[in-house]
């Protein structure tokens, strides 16, 4: 399958450690040189402004969506492509996903985490077979890892449940799954329980 848009979820925090903030600023490089749309919540702070100042710097074309209550917290990105509002966090997300052909993870804090277990549900429950990725970038997933085989070993998810997601320790590898990546939709009633 084609990828033309990613969305990219990530922290929006700034004082973090300095490979996470190069993980940010190599897959915006990436995709804006590759020609992918890169789309983010809106931003210009934490790893998200870095992400797309990255895309931007290299002629890439990046799409925020951010809802309004939001706009002034996020600093909402003024030399974007194009930048979507929304009323609320719920449409944000929505947007975000009408927008993209896949998704990635890049470091990030609560808002992230919900971000990445929603789309993967979605996914799990049959509402969409686009490409997920998690980019374990100095090992900053691992915990999130360990917790779905956690869920896996007590019963509660099944061993499909890996499927979801595929996990890339690089930005190349991010590319390279991708690249052989197709539209996989689950069939809730057989994997689910």
């Amino acid at each position: 399958m084609k990828i033309n848009s990613l969305c990219v979820y990530c922290g929006a925090r700034s004082k973090v450690a300095a490979p996470y903030r190069r993980a940010a600023e190599n897959l915006g490089l990436a995709l804006g040189s590759r020609g992918i749309t890169l789309v983010y919540g809106g931003g210009n702070v934490g790893l998200m402004g870095i992400c797309a100042d990255a895309a931007l710097s290299v002629g890439g074309r990046v799409v925020g969506v951010i809802p309004e209550h939001l706009k002034d917290i996020e600093v909402g990105h003024t030399g974007l492509s194009a930048l979507h509002t929304t009323p609320d966090m719920h449409s944000r997300k929505a947007k975000m996903f009408e927008l993209s052909d896949a998704f990635v993870m890049l470091p990030g804090g609560l808002g992230t985490l919900d971000e990445i277990f929603e789309i993967i549900t979605w996914k799990q429950i049959g509402l969409h077979g686009k490409p997920v990725v998690v980019l374990n970038a100095e090992g900053y997933w691992q915990p999130f890892l360990d917790l779905v085989d956690w869920t896996i070993a007590q019963g509660f998810a099944t061993a499909e449940t890996r499927d979801l997601f595929m996990t890339a320790e690089t930005v190349e590898d991010v590319f390279t799954l991708l690249e052989g990546a197709s539209e996989t939709h689950m069939d809730p009633r057989t994997k689910l329980f």
